[in-house]
């Protein structure tokens, strides 16, 4: 059998650069999708070339285009002919306060959350139930408890939620369709940032006390990717933190 292929959108750093890490290892070709941090991704490629020759290659696209979000798919099958791993990891963050949101911020939000998800799937349908492969899409707790201050991110998780479940019924039985729902694993960077203070706060309100790591997430995309009887789920990896009552 030829070697799986996966595509993670997002995968330059942070979560999306561990879960291609992770799959590279198992075994995977994977597709490093990025938009702007494309000296990272590639850095990424060659350092996953440097171990395993031919394992992994860039391609670039801003998700709020969709014409872009298109040549994407096109250019994905273009890269090795086959695609058995979809995880769509790429995501934007930041504050939106009701009284100062914007039609660019809903619209950046929407599409890299939730939109370009939609789409990428519909593309690459027939190409994962010709390997009956796997969807996989990265959620977030507060998918179902709004993160106050984050009303249009809350909105698109949730949506993407319902994309899950959704695109399950729509694609089965060939192609499985599954989430993973991260709680405090990496801080936010830039104007999402959170001090210290806050951070501690999150952390006492989550069962396990302590931050997750980008390895728990990468570790539970592995998993759905090899389980062959499971759909329509998402796994909250979030230290029991959507378990704490208020």
């Amino acid at each position: 059998m030829t070697q799986p292929v996966a595509l993670i959108t997002g995968a330059a750093r942070r979560i999306g650069a561990t879960i291609a890490r992770q799959l590279c290892q198992q075994g995977y070709r994977v597709i490093i999708h990025c938009h702007h941090s494309t000296e990272a991704a590639e850095l990424l490629a060659d350092e996953l070339n440097g171990l395993k020759p031919g394992s992994a290659r860039v391609l670039q696209a801003d998700l709020n285009n969709s014409q872009q979000v298109s040549e994407l798919a096109d250019q994905t099958l273009a890269c090795w002919g086959q695609i058995d791993l979809l995880v769509n990891n790429a995501s934007s963050f930041y504050p939106t306060p009701l009284e100062q949101s914007s039609d660019q911020q809903w619209d950046d939000l929407i599409n890299s959350n939730l939109k370009a998800a939609y789409f990428l799937s519909a593309k690459l349908a027939d190409a994962l139930k010709q390997q009956q492969g796997n969807i996989i899409n990265l959620v977030d707790i507060h998918a179902q408890r709004a993160l106050p201050g984050y009303p249009i991110y809350s909105i698109a998780k949730a949506g993407l939620q319902m994309m899950t479940l959704s695109l399950a019924k729509e694609l089965a039985p060939a192609i499985r369709v599954n989430g993973v729902a991260p709680g405090p694993i990496l801080w936010p960077e830039q104007e999402a940032a959170v001090s210290p203070a806050e951070q501690d706060a999150i952390l006492e309100k989550t069962l396990l006390q302590r931050a997750g790591t980008p390895e728990d997430i990468a570790e539970t995309v592995l998993f759905l990717a090899g389980q062959h009887y499971i759909t329509g789920q998402i796994i909250a990896v979030d230290g029991g933190k959507s378990l704490y009552s208020h």
